[in-house]
């Protein structure tokens, strides 16, 4: 989330397997960025609309291809520093964590999401959109 690096550049697969806008959550719709056009090298970025993208491109190219977290992301991070004390706090295992700071605290935090949006990603990418209950 802060670094929103990928390990590895994107595929054309993971391209059209992500669906949310970069900055502001919503589905995103073919928009995109990819910095300095350096495919392969450098993030792939959706949004949601052209004025997003713009936003975007422009949040990039200050940060050197990186696009910081939203004011929502960092709020959210900071929200769910208490579910993870008390998630330490019943596996006994919160005296570890006691002296660290929020911000290797929320660190844990965005490496859980991260990895957790990429499995998301990468079950998407290989699931038959077919192969599904309808849910109405």
């Amino acid at each position: 989330m802060g670094d929103r690096r990928p390990a590895r550049p994107l595929s054309h697969a993971e391209w059209s397997a992500r669906r949310i806008c970069t900055l502001c959550g919503r589905e995103a719709r073919g928009f995109g960025y990819i910095h300095r056009l350096q495919v392969g090298d450098a993030p792939v970025y959706r949004f949601c609309s052209m004025a997003c993208c713009e936003a975007g491109g422009t949040l990039a190219e200050r940060g050197g291809g990186v696009i910081d977290k939203t004011a929502m992301e960092a709020q959210a991070i900071k929200d769910a520093r208490r579910p993870f004390a008390e998630a330490l706090q019943e596996l006994g295992l919160l005296a570890p964590f006691a002296e660290r700071s929020a911000a290797e605290i929320d660190r844990i935090i965005e490496a859980c999401v991260d990895g957790f949006q990429a499995s998301m990603q990468r079950q998407a990418e290989k699931r038959d959109p077919l192969d599904h209950e309808i849910p109405f």
